[in-house]
């Protein structure tokens, strides 16, 4: 099987986060995602561990030749899309810019990936996720009462607002145009896509059920039926039983049904005393004992589990969230189709090492290809890794 994405072909300029997590999404799902190196990059780690870029097929081209841009002219004529992360403006400086590879290719999907997006004052300016997630609104929210607004790793601007909305962009642009003809540009800026993906914290502060104070409110550890609790063994379980229904199960199993506090879950004024009710008593048992209490039970209660742990929980052994690749334990392709299973991934290789039939399947004869290589403007790839 082939994937859904099968017969797209996406351009990506090689980069770090949400792009890299962009393409990775497309050719999980079948696409051909070329991914077009520099002569000389800097990496974080082993290249050949960088579960981000599975699945591609690679050329590495020195922009800074004008024979290698019009390689890429050449390779955008027949795709369906671009992908770009640069800052505004660079890519119309090579004279890459959408104006020129649209006019060429009207039916292109033009992806741009920035923190800011392609206007306003700060555009210009450099960041990361922690960064677009204070401009957002977001990170204020993040966090627990009386403590510091605290990040959740970098996946909220990153990877949800950045390379899982680019990836949405793409092919609802790329949709669009096989019925229009038409492509255009998508402008995915981390700050909108955290901004969105804050959608229902918004709905709760206009309904006036989020007090804007961090930490106190229902779906941010201020409540009881919404936090973790540490056990006898220094573990954790993770509570979340919001509804009625799964709120009085969580109480009986707890052994708490007839405490004054618990009848009164949406009541603020008691969250505080009750939250140490249930940590004295989640403190009474070790992290495995509470999983035989609540096995079963619609109660919403899970134990939170250490990387090292996930395959060993006899749902995720049955589902399979994680793959090992070439040796590299990681997250699988999701979502899942059923009727066109993703092709198994695979881990990146020798950088350059597809160019000759990227550019042969382009159109580029041998005398072409050849030229190519001895200009420079077509090459291997020299690796500086980072060590931090």
């Amino acid at each position: 099987m082939s994937g859904p994405l099968d017969g797209i072909r996406i351009l990506e300029f090689a980069g770090i986060g949400p792009g890299p997590f962009c393409g990775m999404m497309l050719a999980d799902q079948g696409a051909e995602v070329i991914l077009i190196e520099r002569p000389v990059r800097t990496r974080r780690g082993a290249a050949n561990l960088d579960i981000l870029n599975r699945s591609r097929k690679s050329i590495v081209l020195d922009l800074k030749q004008p024979a290698s841009l019009e390689v890429v002219r050449r390779l955008a004529r027949g795709a369906d899309g671009l992908i770009e992360g640069f800052r505004p403006g660079v890519m119309e400086r090579l004279g890459l810019g959408p104006d020129v590879l649209l006019a060429q290719n009207p039916r292109l999907v033009y992806g741009r990936m920035t923190g800011w997006g392609q206007t306003g004052p700060d555009a210009h300016l450099p960041g990361h996720d922690i960064n677009y997630l204070a401009l957002s609104g977001v990170l204020d929210a993040l966090g627990r009462a009386g403590d510091k607004p605290t990040p959740a790793a970098n996946l909220v601007a990153d990877f949800g607002g950045g390379g899982m909305m680019l990836a949405f962009g793409m092919l609802a642009g790329i949709l669009s145009a096989k019925s229009t003809g038409k492509g255009q540009v998508v402008d995915c800026a981390m700050t909108d896509g955290a901004t969105l993906l804050s959608a229902m914290i918004w709905t709760m502060r206009s309904q006036g059920r989020w007090s804007g104070k961090r930490g106190e409110n229902l779906l941010d550890t201020g409540a009881p039926c919404y936090d973790t609790y540490e056990t006898s063994d220094g573990r954790y379980m993770a509570v979340g039983s919001l509804e009625p229904e799964f709120y009085a199960v969580f109480c009986a199993r707890m052994g708490l049904s007839d405490h004054p506090d618990a009848q009164r879950q949406l009541d603020p004024a008691v969250w505080p005393r009750f939250k140490r009710t249930l940590a004295e008593r989640f403190r009474t048992k070790t992290r495995d004992q509470w999983v035989e209490v609540f096995a079963g039970a619609d109660a919403c209660v899970t134990p939170v589990l250490a990387m090292d742990e996930v395959m060993d929980h006899p749902h995720n052994a049955a589902r399979q969230p994680l793959i090992e690749v070439d040796g590299v334990l990681q997250p699988a392709p999701a979502p899942r189709f059923m009727g066109s299973p993703p092709v198994r991934p695979r881990m990146p290789q020798t950088r350059g090492e597809d160019a000759h039939a990227i550019l042969a399947a382009a159109g580029f004869g041998p005398a072409e290809i050849a030229e190519l290589q001895k200009s420079g403007a077509l090459g291997p790839m020299e690796v500086v890794t980072d060590a931090v």
